[in-house]
């Protein structure tokens, strides 16, 4: 992932898949709806926690690792 419209992509891909809106995805992950819609239009200042909270709540395993070329 290179930045935060591609986290909000996903988020967007899976909501719809599971047939969600965003008012429902987000009372599922306890987040408001605002910020879903700021996160799957890919607002760069979001909490990382909650970020990091609502991948988790859609099944998402989040890794680092570091770039050799650096």
């Amino acid at each position: 992932m290179n930045d935060i419209k591609e986290i909000g992509h996903i988020i967007r891909k899976k909501r719809k898949e599971y047939g969600l809106t965003q008012a429902d995805a987000a009372g599922l992950c306890n987040v408001g709806t605002r910020f879903l819609s700021e996160l799957e239009n890919g607002k760069p200042t979001l909490q990382a926690g909650k970020v990091l909270h609502v991948l988790d709540a859609f099944g998402f395993l989040v890794t680092i690792t570091h770039r050799e070329d650096l």
